[in-house]
């Protein structure tokens, strides 16, 4: 694993069901993530992208293959503490924000913290809730927000317990083009201004061109891994 790589896939294989009705996901992928860079992944519907997120985040076991994460296998840990792993080492942002409805939008903010038993930094609290624009609506409920308000809540989430890498799957799919731009800008901010690693998903060329290096999937295969954005 090389020195700057914060996580690395080592050859990668992810295969759905058996016999003549198996599914190859992933086929001998192997990539290393650079420590404060933002990779956008993308490819077609069913060529691997979401599978391949969900291996490196460890909500998935890979067929064969391992996920290394600050040198540590994946494939070493038990449920138990792969779980943990994940809660202090991964930051996540999901298409369809995967807020608590009975909660404010601070409380959600705050959330992963509570859940680790955590004390919340408030300073640290604030700036991110003044970061992504919600300063006057840290009491208000997810179903008081818009789409993207919401999106801006989980992004604070996911970087409240400063992740060494935080994943974000179709981020911007939910949201109209004003609205992903403003959670893109903050995405990109985070690996600008925190030096927050960023892999993300996604299907639009658009949100993928604000990344540092695109990667593009096809039938669980790498065709293509370019520092410029691949537009097409």
């Amino acid at each position: 694993m090389p020195s700057d790589a914060v996580i690395s896939a080592v050859d990668l294989h992810r295969r759905f069901g058996e016999g003549d009705a198996a599914v190859d996901a992933l086929v001998g992928v192997s990539l290393d993530f650079e420590r404060g860079r933002f990779t956008a992944i993308m490819g077609p519907s069913g060529s691997g992208k979401s599978t391949l997120m969900h291996i490196l985040a460890g909500l998935d076991r890979p067929t064969a293959g391992d996920v290394l994460v600050d040198g540590v296998s994946l494939e070493s840990l038990d449920d138990t503490r792969l779980t943990q792993l994940r809660r202090d080492t991964f930051g996540f942002i999901f298409q369809f924000f995967n807020l608590l409805p009975v909660l404010t939008a601070e409380e959600n903010v705050v959330l992963p913290l509570s859940i680790a038993g955590r004390k919340p930094d408030r300073q640290w609290v604030d700036e991110l809730i003044e970061r992504v624009g919600l300063s006057d609506r840290r009491t208000h409920r997810p179903s008081e927000l818009s789409g993207g308000q919401q999106q801006r809540v989980a992004v604070a989430r996911a970087l409240v317990t400063r992740p060494a890498v935080l994943f974000a799957d179709e981020p911007t799919g939910n949201l109209d083009s004003t609205a992903s731009g403003e959670v893109l800008a903050l995405l990109r901010g985070a690996v600008d201004d925190y030096g927050q690693t960023v892999v993300m998903v996604t299907h639009d060329e658009e949100a993928a061109s604000i990344g540092d290096r695109t990667v593009v999937l096809t039938d669980g295969r790498i065709v293509e891994d370019s520092l410029a954005p691949v537009a097409a």
